[in-house]
């Protein structure tokens, strides 16, 4: 799955040396990404500025992903494994710079280069992987490796939980530099090189591969799709952390802690994907997540009468909007086969931009109508997902462009 054929037996160790590089890396890239989302509010402390502020910053984050558009093309010419070195040498240099400098300057810049870190890594991965893996095993590798992001929340966040009360709002920063430190040596040393090969240098030009993705309906459903649905996911994820806070009264470590509880959902949403979506069907299994997911926005200030049911409540939200989203990159990696590495590219800038939309907006949203305001937009937000998808995959079949 994750090595190039060299004639030799490439299983057992081998294999599982590769696979491990490659999701320890991006459980340092997630945990970069998202760690400032339940933590937004001991940030906005400890830079003394605004909540709106911090939430602005996470929104420039997210926005990376039409930067990451440029890299696409440019993965699909140089090679897969160069990119993602390239994309773990900048999460180090914004988290070194963060943690070395820490102010709000240094963590805008940090929190952009683990954006753009993340979708250059995570689009030359899976472009890998539409490559190497027949399209009936596709939902099964990619929610394997989409395991990273529930370790994320599962394990990541909650330790820069601890790292905050024990070391301050800036430490995690400098942890999270050094372990990409040891991420960037065991892609370098566990990955074989790249090899030039006919098919990348035959590619058409950069604009041409753009221009490809514009005509294809089931490419643009999909770019409206991943718009809207992160739109959803990211204006109620910016904003959980201080809602369990000022409903709850919870501390920095109960917050930390409670994130274990989406992280226990997303890790339910990637095995529902790896065990259902290939024989359930991922346009079917994508269809019934999203109208899951739409209704469970809908429905969360319901659950806000105790911690118990608010945690109940974003675990529904939260494994209903993984295995959707796992199911929806797994089928994407076969809507443009000569040219998965820039439709993965678009598609994570579409995702980005809402998510940028969705983190910059949430925060006011909770300013204005709290949970209830917020939850209604996630909501209108899932189901204008849920039609983009509809319109993008009608009639089509895999093989089809």
């Amino acid at each position: 799955m994750l090595a190039q054929s060299d004639g030799s037996q490439n299983n057992g160790s081998g294999f599982v040396s590769k696979a491990s590089a490659v999701v320890c890396s991006r459980i340092v890239l997630n945990t970069a990404r998202r760690f400032a989302y339940p933590f937004a509010p001991a940030l906005s402390r400890g830079l003394d500025v605004p909540l709106s502020a911090v939430t602005a910053a996470i929104g420039v984050n997210q926005a990376t992903g039409i930067l990451g558009m440029i890299f696409g093309p440019i993965s699909d010419r140089l090679g897969y494994r160069l990119m993602m070195l390239v994309g773990m040498s900048m999460l180090v240099i914004g988290m070194f710079a963060a943690g070395f400098l820490p102010m709000y300057a240094t963590v805008l810049v940090a929190l952009f280069l683990a954006g753009l870190a993340k979708n250059i890594f995570d689009a030359a991965l899976q472009a890998y992987v539409g490559e190497q893996v027949p399209f009936a095993k596709r939902g099964m590798v990619i929610g394997l490796l989409e395991l990273a992001w529930a370790g994320s929340t599962l394990i990541g966040i909650p330790v820069m939980g601890v790292v905050i009360d024990r070391l301050g709002w800036h430490a995690p920063f400098l942890v999270l530099g050094g372990t990409g430190v040891v991420g960037l040596i065991a892609i370098a040393i566990v990955l074989p090189k790249d090899r030039q090969r006919t098919s990348r240098e035959n590619l058409p030009g950069f604009w041409d591969l753009w221009r490809t993705l514009a005509r294809s309906k089931p490419a643009l459903g999909a770019l409206g799709f991943a718009f809207f649905f992160s739109l959803a996911n990211d204006a109620l994820f910016v904003v959980y952390g201080a809602w369990l806070e000022t409903a709850f009264g919870l501390s920095i470590l109960a917050i930390g802690a409670s994130t274990a509880v989406i992280g226990a959902a997303e890790l339910t949403g990637e095995i529902i994907t790896v065990s259902l979506a290939d024989r359930f069907g991922l346009k079917r299994l994508i269809l019934l997540g999203a109208c899951l997911t739409a209704l469970g926005n809908a429905l969360l200030p319901l659950f806000g009468a105790s911690l118990t049911m608010a945690l109940c409540g974003l675990f529904m939200v939260y494994i209903c909007f993984e295995f959707t989203f796992v199911t929806y990159l797994s089928l994407s990696t076969e809507l443009l086969p000569g040219a998965r590495a820039t439709m993965m590219s678009g598609l994570f800038a579409a995702a980005g931009l809402g998510r940028f939309i969705g983190a910059w907006g949430g925060g006011y949203l909770w300013t204005i109508g709290g949970i209830n305001a917020t939850a209604a937009t996630a909501a209108i937000a899932s189901f204008a997902a849920v039609i983009a998808m509809a319109w993008g995959l009608r009639g089509w079949q895999p093989g089809k462009n």
